[in-house]
């Protein structure tokens, strides 16, 4: 007997993989330490192995065939068809930032692997999420690219509405069943239906999950597109710039007094400058004047200055003069020609 065949001897059978499966992901649920931490990890990633084991397992059971209908299948067996719905929910514990992508793409695998096994075998009514061979662009085709399409948008509303109201009642049913099909006290009729209804749950799981996993991928790689036109555009700034170089005098003389050069010049600045002097067409800003000028300028100013005051001191004298003639002399006086 080889080692391979040992260890399959070894391993625990289906049944007990399941369960011990399904009690490491309620434990992940319902876990108080975050999912980071290291006893969370390491409980999802047993987990993963156990049911991959337990999928292998199952198939090589042949318990679940596709040639079969749901009627077919024993109470007990029903369970088994979440084994992908599990793993998928365990995929979407493992924490990789570096892999977040591949985890997500993953987990979708599984949940529409179980999605289709359901649909297949008619558990509930529902339409599957949409593939790359069922994309969103083959379904709006059909509409027009100027017309908002609010038909898909208000069917997507209803179907999370009633996806929710039977969410409620499943949870609710499967409250009242629990506590008797695991007493192991129930007819079969009983137990086939609380495996129904987890079949059920965890359709509705998976839908939600799909519609979560879809739309963070569409922001990693919006994310991933943006972050890659950064680094392009910081690769073109990180490029060396050119050298300056001189251009020769011979080269720039050509490329202003070339032929078609629409004004060719006809003498140089100073000669402009000299001939605007000559005839008194220059402002005198910014010229030195000669020392007589200045002296002359200043006097000038002076006397100015002097005449002013003098003309404000007589202005002064006679304001005063006129006051005190009108105080000695009343208003009207002199004035006799019209006195009767």
């Amino acid at each position: 007997m080889s080692a391979a065949e040992e260890d399959e001897l070894l391993l625990p059978g289906l049944p007990e993989l399941f369960r011990t499966s399904k009690q490491l992901l309620d434990e992940v649920e319902v876990a108080v330490e975050p999912t980071t931490s290291q006893i969370t990890q390491e409980k999802v990633l047993k987990g993963i192995d156990l049911l991959q084991k337990a999928a292998k397992m199952l198939s090589q059971l042949n318990l679940l065939s596709q040639n079969e209908d749901l009627d077919d299948i024993a109470s007990i067996d029903l369970q088994y068809l979440m084994i992908p719905a599990f793993q998928g929910a365990l995929i979407m514990k493992l924490v990789s930032p570096r892999q977040r992508l591949q985890h997500l793409q993953w987990a979708r695998e599984h949940f529409l692997n179980y999605l289709t096994q359901c649909q297949h075998y008619h558990v509930a009514e529902f339409e599957l999420p949409q593939t790359k061979n069922n994309s969103a662009e083959n379904n709006t085709a059909s509409f027009p690219m100027d017309y908002p399409t609010l038909v898909p948008m208000v069917s997507q509303r209803q179907a999370k509405i009633e996806r929710y109201r039977q969410k409620r009642e499943v949870e609710r049913r499967l409250a009242v069943l629990k506590p008797a099909v695991e007493s192991g006290q129930v007819d079969d009729e009983y137990v086939r239906e609380y495996y129904l209804l987890h079949l059920q749950r965890w359709i509705g799981i998976s839908l939600e999950e799909v519609e979560s996993i879809d739309l963070e991928i569409k922001l990693l790689r919006e994310k991933d597109t943006s972050k890659e036109a950064l680094t392009s555009h910081s690769s073109l700034q990180d490029r060396p710039q050119m050298k300056p170089f001189i251009l020769t005098r011979k080269v720039a003389q050509d490329e202003v007094f070339g032929a078609g050069y629409p004004s060719l010049a006809s003498m140089t600045v100073n000669d402009w400058y000299d001939q605007h002097w000559k005839f008194g067409g220059l402002p005198d800003q910014g010229i030195a004047k000669t020392k007589s000028e200045v002296k002359r300028a200043v006097q000038e100013k002076e006397d100015q200055e002097q005449k002013e005051e003098e003309d404000d001191e007589q202005t002064l004298h006679q304001a005063q003069e006129l006051d005190d003639w009108k105080d000695t002399h009343p208003r009207g006086y002199g004035n006799r020609q019209n006195m009767g």
